[in-house]
């Protein structure tokens, strides 16, 4: 039986750049980044013990270290944090992988599927006109306290074809209805959709993962805009590239009953509570990452 107890929910993404053997100008090497995120996310999850944390363009090296890391205050022999993914390249560890990261003390994981964004969903496999194969992790995760469940999705969308970033929102979407529909549907409490859509409000992957039909809302759109926390734009590069900053990573929520009345707030199993853009550089001059890392509180009802 679901409990009626409210549960706050922390959930953080961040496209924390792939360990690349080339820096880019202004970019530092992984070895100097990585204790930068580490602290971040150390810092950002370590009193909401129902924290998500969401990556994305992770190499296996990199996912090493992360949960080394966060699991290096585990004061126990068993590892405080766990993770679903797999190098999207070959389905086990090659390529970048969009990982979720879960206290398994805190959340049971019923179930969970790597899906390509691809016409073959089930391989390994580049999609339509995707530059890179592409693909979403998707888990069922149970509360252990409160026996609430979670749909959680994370994924990374291609930054070169349109149709691929379409397709993978269509595939995205028909994946959620899949589950509301199938045997873990009525005990889902909520969903959520986090990770780099490589997609601005007004373009393709964004426009059809938030649209009326959609049981996904943009969660930033939730908080008033006096109360959120940081910048707006989420990609910054690394200072050389000589594009603007642009917002394409999001934390959407759902599902949602929405109403055509613009001045009436969707209908949603989770309340609102907070929205922020985090820093991704500081007095060192260091960025941590190319992209700002996006957190939203939200209590699930």
């Amino acid at each position: 039986m679901t409990s009626t107890l409210a549960l706050p929910v922390r959930v953080l993404t961040h496209n924390i750049r792939y360990a690349t053997s080339s820096p880019f100008k202004g970019e530092k090497p992984w070895a100097q980044r990585k204790q930068l995120l580490l602290n971040e996310l150390l810092y950002s999850t370590r009193y909401n013990q129902e924290s998500f944390i969401c990556l994305q363009e992770v190499l296996h090296v990199q996912l090493v270290d992360v949960l080394s890391g966060l699991n290096g205050e585990s004061a126990s022999n068993t590892p405080e944090w766990a993770y679903i993914g797999v190098g999207r390249d070959d389905g086990k560890g090659a390529g970048e992988y969009s990982p979720i990261i879960y206290r398994p003390a805190v959340w049971k994981l019923l179930h969970w599927e790597p899906v390509w964004l691809s016409e073959t969903p089930t391989v390994p496999s580049k999609g339509w006109d995707a530059a890179s194969i592409r693909i979403v992790t998707i888990g069922v995760f149970k509360h252990h306290a409160s026996q609430k469940t979670v749909l959680a999705l994370n994924t990374h969308l291609d930054d070169q074809g349109s149709k691929s970033r379409a397709e993978a929102a269509r595939i995205i979407l028909n994946k959620i209805n899949e589950y509301y529909s199938g045997p873990y549907g009525d005990a889902l409490s909520g969903v959520f959709l986090s990770g780099d859509f490589n997609s601005e409000e007004s373009q393709e992957a964004y426009t059809a993962l938030t649209a009326e039909t959609s049981p996904l809302v943009d969660s930033q759109g939730l908080i008033d805009p006096a109360e959120r926390y940081g910048n707006e734009h989420t990609f910054t590069g690394f200072g050389y590239e000589g594009i603007p900053p642009t917002r394409i990573d999001y934390i959407l929520l759902g599902p949602t009953n929405k109403t055509k009345d613009t001045h009436q707030a969707p209908s949603l199993p989770w309340t609102p509570k907070g929205y922020a853009v985090l820093p991704n550089r500081f007095d060192d001059e260091v960025y941590n990452s190319d992209h700002r890392a996006v957190v939203v509180d939200a209590v699930l009802s």
